[in-house]
């Protein structure tokens, strides 16, 4: 399917029901019941593979399972499921009260329809071996596989599976927001605001806080001083440096937690640069992760030594070898495939220089420093490492018309609560926008493929470990650290916890202290 072109109604200010509101500055917000959530994503959109995340996360749209912190699923839209015995038919039964913010029933037919147009659009639920999805039984969703696929739940977990109501289409495309959580929008203002309110709709508990808002703010310091100055009462993504000043903070409580998210090095394995694996193996040992995780991270703990983190535990495989800082050894690396010392120290090879433009974005703010530190210890081997300061999309712009050299990125591997939907976009036969470029394995391929395919426990804790090692071994991408999420909350808040997979800010199950 190709969608219409977006309207200027589309891209502008919408209320939940499509109708444009008048333009007009930001301004500060009472805070009287209003939660202020900040952080550094911005709205790409209102088509749910793009910014279905803000939405998901904002509680405005479900999909039809969630998960617990664990990762394990739990109810969601659909408040039961049944898998048959050949392991290829579905069936979710929707709950029965549940209604979209325009106040028209959550059935079958509009689940289905939401769900067949999401893998039309070629997103993550395109890529799996779906053969139908239809109404079944009266409050009945029936999906059809063509084969047994274990991880489908965590996938229909994902915010590309957003459920939206039928009049959030006009022509292909999305016109609206209109879905059914506990709250609805009431203005949107892409691509930093959206404020939204108690849905009448709603079929569970009114949420005791009425309005909340959400506001990216791409530099880290403007998201401490909000934090820091009472103008928001959730700040998450915040910057090593300033986590220990907002402690100090009275007003503010701290979270901060390991969570399955990874800083890692995307490279262009089609260039002759790094075609190689003993070139990108080189870039590898020449870096310092624990100096970096330590003075620039303060969290030494972080320092990756492999790509998935101790908070995957299915997929961290403690005995394979670690990453390590050995310099003597990337230069030989380097020497075996014919790079030696020119000019001021820098490798050349058939005359050209070893040289290459590592992108990065400030959105997340330590990436630009470690991509300095990175810089200098690189040209310690005689490597040169411009760097690039850009918007986050062009990552995966550069990564589709082949321009990109290489990235420094942080990738969440529980978007798709099973990381295997990550490993799946990202280390395909034709690559991901935030993973492999130029470089794909057959024997990956099978692991995965059979990864998607078996139930039995002991097989697919062997096939987890045999991925991470296949990646430790090509290193398509090179692991940097792990990743510590800062968060601040208002002590004027209760009952509000943090979700380790970033899939909702939980803003509907907390209550005011004042």
């Amino acid at each position: 399917m190709t969608a219409a072109p977006l309207s200027r109604r589309s891209l502008g200010l919408l209320t939940a029901a499509g109708l444009p509101l008048l333009a007009r500055p930001l301004r500060a917000q009472p805070a009287a019941d209003l939660f202020r959530v900040v952080t550094s994503n911005e709205i790409n959109g209102l088509e749910p593979a793009r910014s279905g995340y803000v939405f998901q996360r904002m509680q405005v749209v479900e999909t039809l399972v969630g998960a617990d912190d664990g990762g394990l699923p739990v109810p969601g839209l659909a408040r039961g499921w049944d898998l048959s015995q050949d392991r290829l038919t579905w069936r979710f039964r929707l709950r029965p009260g549940a209604r979209f913010h325009d106040g028209t029933p959550v059935d079958a037919a509009a689940v289905a329809a939401a769900l067949r147009r999401a893998r039309e659009q070629g997103g993550l639920l395109g890529n799996l071996p779906i053969a139908a999805i239809e109404p079944g039984e009266p409050g009945e969703v029936v999906l059809r596989t063509t084969r047994p696929f274990s991880p489908l739940l965590a996938f229909l977990a994902h915010y590309s599976a957003g459920i939206l109501a039928p009049a959030a289409f006009e022509g292909g495309a999305v016109r609206a927001v209109i879905g059914s959580g506990p709250y609805q929008v009431t203005r949107l203002l892409l691509p930093q605001r959206l404020e939204a309110g108690r849905s009448a709709h709603w079929d569970g508990a009114a949420p005791a806080i009425a309005r909340v808002s959400y506001l990216a703010a791409a530099r880290g310091e403007t998201r401490a001083a909000m934090a820091e100055g009472g103008q928001a009462e959730l700040v998450a993504q915040l910057a090593p440096e300033t986590v220990e000043r907002l402690r100090r903070n009275p007003r503010l409580a701290i979270d901060t937690r390991a969570i399955p998210r990874t800083r890692l090095i995307k490279l262009n394995c089609g260039l002759p640069l790094f075609r190689d694996v003993r070139a990108r193996r080189a870039l590898s040992l020449a870096l310092d992760r624990q100096g970096m995780a330590a003075a620039l991270l303060r969290s030494p703990a972080s320092m990756a030594t492999q790509l998935f983190p101790p908070a995957l535990a299915e997929w961290h495989v403690p005995g394979l070898p670690p990453l390590r800082r050995d310099l003597p050894e990337a230069r030989r690396l380097l020497a075996e495939l014919g790079w030696q010392p020119g000019a001021e120290g820098l490798l050349v090879r058939e005359g050209k220089p070893f040289s290459f433009t590592l992108r990065t974005f400030s959105d997340r703010p330590e990436l630009p420093g470690l991509a300095t530190a990175m810089q200098a210890q690189l040209r310690e081997i005689g490597v040169e490492m411009k760097v690039a300061i850009v918007n986050s999309g062009e990552i995966p712009a550069g990564h589709r018309d082949g321009t990109l050299e290489a990235a420094l990125m942080a990738r969440n591997f529980s978007l798709v609560p099973d990381p295997l939907g990550t490993m799946l976009q990202d280390y395909g036969p034709r690559g991901g926008d935030w993973g492999a470029m130029g470089w794909s394995s057959e024997a990956l391929n099978g692991v995965l493929e059979r990864l998607g395919e078996t139930a039995d426990p002991a097989e697919r804790t062997a096939l987890r470990g045999r991925a991470s090692a296949i990646l430790q071994e090509e290193m398509p991408v090179i692991p940097v650290s792990w990743f510590d999420l800062a968060t601040a909350v208002s002590r004027q808040v209760r009952g509000l916890s943090i979700d380790p997979l970033e899939l909702s800010y939980r803003v509907a199950g907390a209550t005011w202290a004042r």
